[in-house]
């Protein structure tokens, strides 16, 4: 497992797990992800809870799955991709008091994936992945008096289609 601090060279260029506002179709999926990802799929990110925050959800680790997307970045942007999203979750480094968000390295399912000899009813495939979970201080609040999204599943509440918040 590697951490990476912000601007220094990624070791591991892992896919990002995203579950909130950089999801296909919510506002900053445009604004940072348009032009730098070669691939978009599914997944779900076990053993973690969704919290409602404001107007962006929080993952906390806990009993329960968080759905989302697996973004792979596009060749050559991987470096830009990674800084742009620190920048957006507030991510300082690990473990800094300021940090709205840790990046973590997590195993997410790829559900609909068959593993060779798998049979149903087993666990689908995973693969590591860079999640932003909510920091130390904001899961403290979080377990006192937020609010779990039921079933790890955030919606903005706009209509299909509907016009986008920047």
């Amino acid at each position: 497992m590697s951490t990476l601090d912000p601007g220094s060279p990624p070791t591991d260029e892992l896919p990002f797990f995203v579950y909130g506002t950089l999801l296909p179709g919510e506002p900053n999926h445009d604004l940072f992800l348009r032009g730098r990802t070669s691939g978009e799929r599914a997944a779900v990110l076990p053993r973690a809870l969704l919290y409602d925050g404001p107007g962006y959800p929080y993952a906390i680790d806990g009993h329960g799955r968080v759905h989302g997307t697996l973004l792979t970045a596009a060749p050559g942007v991987y470096g830009e991709l990674l800084g742009l999203l620190d920048h957006l979750e507030e991510y300082l480094g690990p473990g800094h008091p300021r940090n709205l968000y840790e990046r973590v390295v997590r195993e997410v399912e790829l559900p609909g994936e068959g593993a060779p000899g798998t049979r149903a009813g087993q666990e689908p495939p995973g693969t590591r992945a860079w999640v932003y979970l909510a920091a130390a201080a904001v899961t403290r609040s979080l377990r006192t008096s937020g609010s779990v999204i039921a079933e790890g599943r955030w919606v903005t509440g706009r209509p299909p289609g509907g016009p986008r918040t920047p």
